[in-house]
């Protein structure tokens, strides 16, 4: 298998498919089935791997609209807090309000990697 040295944000593994993973590697290696080292490979993996899911296959695109509440820019992650937000989707077919919304962005290239 080949290695790729590029580093991946670990923001995916907050989820909800992310922290289902995590907290099933954490029952391997409690049980000793796994060693915490293959776990951080995996999770590495899966950084990886969702973030080049999202940047190839995704084409969806959507506009919100609503109230900036905060921002803030730290370690090269830009913070939004967003509410009364009106998110459309291109093709006009759905609308979805939400009360607040928090949108962290990250540059494509890690601050680690210039």
């Amino acid at each position: 298998m080949a290695t790729n040295s590029t580093n991946f944000y670990d923001l995916y593994r907050h989820g909800s498919l992310g922290s289902t993973l995590t907290d099933a590697l954490d029952d391997l290696i409690g049980a000793e089935r796994i060693d915490p080292q293959l776990a951080m490979k995996v999770l590495t993996q899966f950084d990886r791997i969702v973030a080049e899911a999202l940047s190839e296959k995704v084409k969806a695109r959507l506009t919100f609209k609503g109230s900036l509440d905060t921002y803030r820019f730290c370690d090269e992650v830009w913070t939004f807090l967003i509410k009364n937000v009106t998110f459309k989707m291109d093709n006009g077919a759905h609308t979805v309000v939400a009360d607040k919304v928090k949108i962290v962005s990250c540059s494509a290239k890690r601050a680690d990697d210039k």
